[in-house]
C-alpha cells in the first residue's frame, strides 16, 4: 500500500469516527422506565385513607412528574410483585405500567398501549398493606415512545403521534421500530423504554438514541 493510500485511509477513518461522535452527541437521551402505578385521587384515598396526599420523594425527568414515597403491592392470578413505585401527581384514572415479563410473572393481561389509553386493558389487585383495591382495567405495557419538545420535533423533522424507528447507540445497539412521538411544550426530550426493552439493548445511564426515518 502506498503512502498516499495509507494517508487516505487514515483520513477516511478519522472522518467516520468524528461523524459517529457527532451522531452520539446529537442523540436523544434514553431512560428505562420500571414498573409503576399512577393513582386517581379516589384510589389514593381508598388505599391510604380519606384526604391522604401523596408524598413527593424526587422529581422525574418530565416536568411536574415525581416519584412518591408510597409503594403498593400488585396481586395477580399467578403471583405478586411487592414495592411497586407510585408516581405523582394524581391522574383522572388509575393506571399500572408493567413490562411483558412482569405481566407474565403475575398472570396479568398487559396490552401494549399509549399511556392514558386503558380501554380493554388488564386487571389487577392493588394493596397498600392497609387496604386493597381491585382494578377492572388499567394494566398496560407502555408503548415505547419519545417525549419531545416542539423545537426538537422541528429539528428532527417529526410530528405528534408519528411513529419512527430509533437506533440505540451502545455495545448491544438495537433498532426499535414503532416508537411513538409525543410532542408538547410541557415535555423534556427523552426516549422512554421499559425494562424488557432496556435489557435488550444493554441499557446504561446516559445512553442515547438517534431517530432513523
Amino acid at each position: 500500500m502506498s503512502t498516499m493510500e495509507m494517508n487516505l485511509n487514515y483520513i477516511v477513518d478519522e472522518v467516520v469516527k468524528r461523524l459517529k461522535c457527532d451522531v452520539e452527541d446529537e442523540g436523544i437521551l434514553v431512560e428505562a422506565s420500571g414498573r409503576h402505578v399512577h393513582l386517581s385521587k379516589d384510589d389514593v384515598e381508598v388505599l391510604f385513607g380519606k384526604g391522604y396526599k401523596l408524598t413527593k420523594k424526587r422529581e422525574l425527568s418530565q416536568p411536574g412528574q415525581y416519584l412518591c414515597e408510597e409503594k403498593v403491592t400488585l396481586i395477580g392470578p399467578k403471583g405478586t410483585i411487592h414495592n411497586v413505585s407510585v408516581l405523582g401527581p394524581e391522574r383522572e384514572e388509575t393506571q399500572v405500567e408493567l413490562s411483558k415479563t412482569d405481566a407474565v410473572a403475575i398472570g396479568a393481561k398487559a396490552p401494549v398501549k399509549m399511556s392514558g389509553d386503558i380501554e380493554k386493558s388488564g386487571s389487577v389487585v392493588l394493596s397498600s398493606g392497609n387496604a386493597v383495591l381491585k382494578l377492572d382495567k388499567g394494566v398496560i405495557a407502555a408503548k415505547r415512545h419519545i417525549h419531545i419538545t416542539p423545537e426538537d420535533a422541528k429539528r428532527y423533522n417529526v410530528s405528534n403521534n408519528e411513529e419512527v424507528n430509533i437506533k440505540v447507540i451502545g455495545e448491544r445497539g438495537v433498532i426499535f421500530t414503532n416508537v411513538a412521538v409525543r410532542v408538547s411544550d410541557k415535555f423534556n426530550t427523552v426516549v422512554h423504554l421499559d425494562y424488557d426493552e432496556a435489557n435488550a439493548c444493554g441499557f446504561t445511564k446516559g445512553m442515547k438514541a438517534v431517530i432513523v426515518k
